[in-house]
Parts: C-alpha cells; sequence; structure tokens
C-alpha cells in the first residue's frame, strides 16, 4: 500500500514535523506514539511503539528504524506481534516551499488467509483513515513553515 499528498511546506519543516514521533497523534487518527530507545529515536536502530484504538481497546505497534536519510526518507521494521512487516515515508522537494511526502506499507498480515480476506474487509477504511491523517499532517505542517 502507498499514498501520497502535497505538502506547502519545506522539506525540512515537514520531515522533522513527521520525525517528532510523539506528536503524530495529533495527526494520526487513533494513534500515540512512544519513544522507546534513548533520545528522539531519529537514527538508525531508534525505537518506537504506537498504540492504535480507541480508548483502552487497541494494539501496539513496535518498530525499529532501519533507514534515516534526513531530510528524504525513513524507514522502520515493524516487529511487533501483530503488525509485522516494512513501512517507509519518503519526502521529495518539489520547490523552495513544498515537497510530497509518500507513506508506504508492506505489512506480513497475521492468521494466513483468515487476515488476509479480513484485511480485505477493512481496506477502505483503512485506506479512508490513512488519507484523512496525511491530509491533516499536510494542513498541520503548513501551519509550522509560516
Amino acid at each position: 500500500m502507498q499514498l501520497e499528498i502535497e505538502v506547502n511546506a519545506p522539506i525540512a519543516v515537514a520531515f522533522h514535523y513527521l520525525t517528532d514521533w510523539p506528536r503524530q497523534e495529533e495527526w494520526m487518527l487513533g494513534t500515540r506514539v512512544e519513544v522507546k530507545s534513548p533520545g528522539d529515536a531519529r537514527c538508525v536502530g531508534g525505537k518506537i511503539a504506537a498504540f492504535t484504538g480507541l480508548g483502552p481497546i487497541g494494539f501496539w505497534d513496535t518498530m525499529t528504524i532501519t533507514v534515516w536519510q534526513a531530510p528524504n526518507f525513513v524507514e522502520v521494521d515493524h516487529t511487533g506481534k501483530l503488525v509485522r512487516g516494512i513501512g517507509y515515508m519518503r519526502f521529495t522537494e518539489i520547490d523552495e516551499t513544498r515537497c510530497r511526502f509518500e507513506w508506504g506499507e508492506v505489512l506480513d498480515l497475521p492468521l494466513g488467509i483468515v487476515g488476509r480476506l479480513g484485511f480485505g474487509l477493512l481496506r477502505p477504511f483503512f485506506l479512508y483513515g490513512v488519507r484523512k491523517s496525511l491530509q491533516d499532517f499536510a494542513a498541520r505542517a503548513e501551519l509550522l513553515a509560516r
């Protein structure tokens, strides 16, 4: 899965906002992110965990940063019990004041065929949530750039 959005903010501003991991709850629907390694986890080997859900009902998605190429690219390895696979966030500069943000996931779904069928049913809702989150991200990054 891959989605992208144009952001009316300089690439450095957008990348810094994205990788301020705890602030992802400002724009990512139903998600709270915690840094699990020393420092701010803005490096290869950094560890973060995202709780996705409503209230106490949800799951933890643990991740390790495997590629860090500021301000253009971050790749994470999803290492949790439920979510496994690779996620990436890529920024491409359009000009000094705009960039393109691409969000991609290549996930190994749990429960075999049952998991694939279940995700097939939930996919439209999942895509809606990620699209809405990317729109919120772009709007907030644009405010930061002013």
